[in-house]
């Protein structure tokens, strides 16, 4: 692999530390369909590299990532690009990965750190799903994972809701594993990874975190399938139309459209119901 054809990420690697950075700070590192490619592209050199024993992830800049690119409108949320492979995630890799959260991570910023291992972040960091608040749905198996990590009730209140919450209370909800000073956020994630690089055995780690993720990752692609489905749906309805240009306009939504009448027959067989 071309590591260096790497184009919305920088990719260093010190003392067996691979440290993975968002990189396109005046756009407060938005999501990408050429920035989705490159993190998958790292994680298959993290994976298959055995001089790498971790891996942090983070954002150049004030952010870590503000979501997708909306800059051309409700269409971020269904860009594609051509890939050679399957998508390579966090989760799937044999090597702990860490997501260092410097600063806003909402939608895709928050629901792609799901998918490591360990969170931290910076206590003051604003944080959200806020995909809900656009007429589109949290993706990334974040149904999943954020449930697993908070429990139903929390989840629910963050998934449903889309509000911001800050690093401090992230940690509080058990969303991320603990919250620092922003100044003294990479330091404390180098320090976690370069205990694991010095201190446990590569094969012992990758066996551990197989099994830790071994439910929770046997859902992960039949759900991201299923939550595909509705964003594609979704990305071409009227409600995300009004999401988006409320939240370029900073208006209040008026939403259009009904979960009773609206939803196609193919997709509406996916929802669940209590029986009655």
């Amino acid at each position: 692999m071309n590591i260096d054809g790497l184009q919305h990420i920088t990719f260093e690697v010190h003392d067996k530390v691979a440290l993975i950075t968002l990189n396109r700070p005046d756009q407060m590192n938005t999501w990408t369909p050429i920035m989705s490619r490159d993190l998958s592209d790292a994680m298959y050199e993290c994976d298959e590299n055995d001089d790498i024993r971790a891996v942090i992830i983070t954002g150049a800049g004030r952010a870590f990532c503000a979501g997708a690119d909306l800059s051309g409108g409700e269409e971020g949320f269904t860009d594609r690009v051509e890939i050679q492979r399957p998508p390579m995630w966090p989760y799937q890799i044999r090597k702990p990965v860490i997501a260092a959260i410097n600063g806003a991570a909402v939608g895709v910023g928050i629901t792609y750190p799901m998918l490591a291992d360990i969170r931290i972040a910076n206590a003051t960091a604003k944080i959200g799903f806020a995909m809900v608040r656009r007429g589109i749905l949290p993706e990334l198996a974040s149904h999943v994972t954020v449930n697993q990590v908070t429990g139903f009730s929390r989840a629910a209140d963050l998934l449903m809701t889309g509000r911001i919450i800050s690093g401090q209370e992230a940690a509080d909800m058990g969303l991320i594993s603990e919250a620092v000073d922003s100044d003294k956020l990479l330091d404390r994630a180098m320090e976690i990874a370069q205990d694991i690089a010095t201190n446990t055995a590569p094969v012992s780690v990758a066996v551990t975190k197989a099994l830790m993720w071994q439910n929770i990752g046997a859902n992960i692609p039949k759900l991201m399938e299923t939550e595909g489905k509705f964003i594609n749906w979704l990305g071409q309805s009227t409600d995300v139309k009004v999401g988006v240009q409320a939240f370029l306009q900073k208006q209040t939504p008026q939403w259009q459209m009904s979960p009773t009448k609206d939803v196609p027959e193919d997709l509406a067989d996916l929802l669940t119901r209590p029986a009655g």
